[in-house]
């Protein structure tokens, strides 16, 4: 039997995916500094935007986009590693309103455990999807690690008027996601031994979808906002888009898309651990109004997302226009809001049926 058949790479890993970063209350503390910063004003989005990723004036209206992501496997299979990492990290430019250039590959690899023909497949994987974003892998970094990681550092380009930022929503702003939530439990379930194989297959395929809508969507005035849903959960990136706008946020709970399987496992109290560090970063900012299933909702809007939809925020005005872009790219599920943006209140978030 081949080696690759018979080792899961989740069994060498404490977390899955986007759900091993660190809580949001513990990163701000991390990235908390007395320390002044030189002035740069070519730098457009840096470390306090808590965005995305990095964006740098190039001086001709265009500006560099630069992100890094990686993480320890959220499947088992080394190929769909690859795939999946790769697609969540170039998701950040996309995210931005921009367009991949090129990937580095960072790998971690136990080289006493796993063979290195299986760290082959995962470049592989990330080689395939790469060729699908039209950019070359063009080269990397590899460290013998105690646990299995991948990512990739990108590079991509944007025009500085179609930029798009996390922390830029409008009061009255309508609110767009454009994939399912819920595949942090689906990963839980899997690494349990109990994803069942309906369910299997939609689970590997939203994870290693490319977001390539959003650099369509970058290009319409009317979008505000934009980042992408990962390891904080839809609750806590929404928290990031409110607060760093001034404002707070209405959720329709009911209008929030759910990948197949997840409530069947949720039912089974399979959780991912960073669900509840999620809810304790932020529980305070949360209400929920009568009529929503709270012990559902949380563990919902909670849970880790890796390579999740992307999060949008859109005028009034504009919102036909986004409706029309969405059902261009195969996204016709997703054209109905999710919830819209409101004047700063006490709660952050009001999460409604």
């Amino acid at each position: 039997m081949n080696t690759s058949d018979i080792i899961k790479l989740t069994q060498y890993s404490h977390g899955a995916g986007c759900g091993c970063k660190i809580a949001p209350n513990i990163l701000e503390d991390i990235l908390n500094t007395h320390l002044s910063l030189p002035d740069n004003n070519k730098l457009l989005v840096g470390n306090s935007n808590k965005d995305d990723a990095a964006v740098f004036d190039l001086g001709n209206k265009m500006a560099l986009i630069s992100t890094t992501d990686f993480f320890t496997p959220i499947v088992d299979d080394a190929f769909d590693f690859g795939r999946i990492a790769s697609a969540n990290a170039i998701s950040d430019v996309y995210a931005m309103g921009g367009r991949p250039i090129l990937a580095i590959a960072i790998l971690g690899w136990p080289v006493e455990k796993l063979s290195s023909d299986l760290a082959r497949k995962v470049i592989e994987g990330s080689r395939s999807i790469c060729e699908e974003a039209g950019i070359s892998l063009a080269g990397g970094h590899s460290i013998d690690s105690v646990e299995p990681i991948f990512g990739l550092a990108v590079s991509g380009l944007v025009s500085i008027k179609n930029l798009k930022e996390n922390s830029t929503a409008n009061e009255g702003d309508i609110i767009f996601l454009t994939k399912p939530i819920g595949v942090g439990i689906l990963s839980t379930a899997q690494k349990r031994g109990v994803l069942k194989e309906e369910h299997r297959s939609q689970f590997i395929n939203q994870l290693i979808q490319l977001n390539k809508v959003g650099e369509k969507l970058g290009k319409i005035k009317g979008v505000s906002a934009m980042t992408d849903v990962t390891g904080f959960g839809l609750m806590g990136h929404l928290i990031e888009m409110a607060e760093g706008s001034n404002l707070s946020a209405e959720l329709y709970y009911s209008q929030v898309k759910i990948i197949e399987g997840a409530r069947e496992y949720l039912l089974q109290r399979i959780v991912p651990d960073a669900t509840y560090r999620n809810w304790n970063s932020y529980n305070k900012k949360v209400s929920f109004e009568k009529g929503v299933n709270v012990m559902e909702a949380f563990s919902i809007l909670s849970d880790p997302q890796t390579n999740g939809g992307l999060l949008i925020a859109v005028e009034q005005s504009a919102v036909d226009e986004v409706k029309q872009i969405l059902m261009e790219n195969d996204l016709v599920s997703f054209i109905e809001p999710i919830g819209k943006f409101t004047a700063a209140s006490e709660k952050i978030i009001t999460v409604k049926q």
